[in-house]
């Protein structure tokens, strides 16, 4: 069990939800899933809460691989890394090997992050069972946590691979048995279980919440809810859950978006959902730290002596720098992508961007250099945390960094899209969205606008961010925009093969 709950509560709640998890965990095995009612006190309600963190935990330790294979598929994003992963590259070519390792170890690590989740919500119902008073009602807010917590897992799985097992309890023989469900049956499903959860969740900002901070909120719920509308199609509940966020008043873009993706800009009011992560400002002893380092440049020259390099196997690509150049993106360039020297000598080889601003230099704007190296020539600058905010005595690539998930901008840019293919919203038009998103990055304002127009504000401000380029371009059917820089896409391409190691135990079929 990871220390992640030092982020919400003393050392000690760490240590005895630790035990707890491991006891539940050995307990389920013996049990074919149930758990005995004599392993816990279930009448014991300060412990009620530590199930919980270990569902939070659960999700935040997201595996390296999640976010780069969410992603690489997208015109934003080029596999890197060639000479160490040439089945990663192959994937971003779409050339599919259901052998390839990463396929199934991200197929495992949501599965493995679900049994967790719904673990955790038959614990909690458990001490409903003794509850009084106002406990009854936090059991309920948690139960419905952990309904936000799956969500956001099986939404991620159906994307990827379409098909796939609805998990809602630890009874998972009998669930593998029902077979897989479409993934417009998934969609549906989160759908109505954000439903289900939405009326026991804080109507707070994920960053007002004093009892876990930064844990999911009704806010969270609603995105989801649109996000899974949106693969849909639905574009009405799209309008009308993103509006609820809009016309709640409580979120804004911060203002600076740099740093928005540094430290500074943890928690901030933009947030509706972000992994956590933390060295507790402390040179040593306990870290909570996602593995930044696929991410970022295997070869730079940091202002902070010692920080250590990435691995260069996530970078922007070409394409999407030439689409930010050509719309005069400054802010959001800057911010997006961290160039080589080698990378600003291929932009310059095309005789239209001989002349490029100043903002395309190899020395970031907190002085880290970023040097040549073979893998790549860009790297994500969304990943990337200068090496002068690192606590002194952490060197890791990112340390202490948290990652977004779902930003307000997404949410105004859904909003904006819905309202475009012509459903009706209140409080604010799809004009006013999208400018909302534009002045920050110093772009000027739009009127009229188009969903064209809103998915390039999309491919502009969330490039590089779990995929989401990737996902509207299959949803909008727009493979020409996918074919890019040699590669040819077609729609047998859009959802991965199962993993061969699952199609060996589990009754997957076909989800082609």
């Amino acid at each position: 069990m990871k220390n992640v709950k030092l982020l919400f509560q003393p050392l000690v709640l760490l240590l005895a939800s630790s035990m707890l998890l491991v006891t539940c965990s050995d307990k389920l095995e013996e049990n074919d899933g149930q758990l005995a009612a004599d392993d816990l006190d279930y009448t014991n309600m300060n412990d009620m809460v530590l199930p919980l963190y270990g569902a939070y935990s659960a999700t935040y330790t997201r595996g390296w691989e999640d976010p780069l294979l969410l992603g690489v598929r997208g015109d934003d994003v080029n596999a890197g890394g060639l000479d160490d992963q040439p089945l990663f590259a192959e994937t971003d070519l779409y050339n599919y090997d259901k052998t390839f390792w990463m396929f199934n170890q991200v197929w495992n690590n949501f599965y493995s992050d679900l049994a967790v989740i719904i673990n955790t919500a038959e614990i909690v119902e458990r001490y409903k069972e003794f509850a009084t008073g106002n406990n009854i009602a936090r059991a309920d807010q948690y139960i419905a946590e952990t309904k936000v917590l799956s969500a956001y897992q099986h939404l991620n799985m159906a994307r990827l691979w379409g098909n796939i097992f609805i998990i809602e309890s630890t009874r998972f023989d009998e669930e593998v048995s029902n077979g897989v469900d479409t993934k417009e049956e998934v969609m549906q499903y989160v759908s109505d279980l954000m439903d289900e959860a939405i009326p026991f969740l804080p109507d707070v900002r994920p960053n007002e919440r004093t009892d876990i901070p930064g844990g999911v909120t009704k806010y969270t719920a609603l995105a989801l809810k649109a996000m899974a509308n949106q693969e849909l199609e639905n574009y009405q509940e799209v309008a009308n859950a993103t509006g609820q966020i809009i016309n709640s008043s409580k979120f804004m873009l911060f203002n600076d978006f740099y740093e928005l993706f540094k430290k500074p800009g943890k928690l901030s009011n933009e947030s509706l959902f972000e992994l956590q992560f933390s060295d507790f400002n402390q040179a040593s002893g306990a870290t909570e730290n996602h593995l930044y380092a696929p991410f970022g440049p295997s070869n730079w020259t940091p202002v902070v002596e010692g920080a250590s390099n990435g691995w260069g196997f996530y970078e922007p690509s070409l394409k999407y720098i030439k689409f930010m150049l050509d719309r005069g993106e400054t802010v959001r360039l800057e911010t997006s992508v961290l160039f080589t020297p080698d990378g600003i000598a291929e932009i310059q080889s095309d005789p239209a961007y001989t002349n490029l601003p100043n903002l395309v230099s190899n020395t970031t704007p907190d002085g880290d250099v970023i040097n040549n190296y073979v893998r790549a020539n860009f790297a994500s600058g969304k990943h990337y945390l200068p090496s002068n905010q690192l606590t002194e005595g952490r060197n890791a690539y990112g340390s202490g960094k948290n990652f977004l998930v779902i930003r307000y901008s997404e949410i105004l840019l859904m909003y904006a899209e819905a309202r475009t293919r012509g459903a009706s919203g209140t409080g604010m038009s799809a004009d006013e969205a999208v400018n909302m998103v534009r002045s920050r990055a110093n772009m000027p304002a739009l009127s009229g606008v188009t969903t064209a127009q809103v998915l390039n504000e999309k491919f502009a401000e969330l490039a590089m961010e779990w995929g989401i380029r990737y996902f509207d371009m299959i949803r909008v059917n727009d493979y020409s925009e996918l074919s890019y820089e040699g590669r040819t896409f077609s729609a047998d391409k859009e959802l991965l093969p199962y993993p061969q190691a699952q199609l060996d135990l589990l009754p997957l079929g076909s989800n082609n």
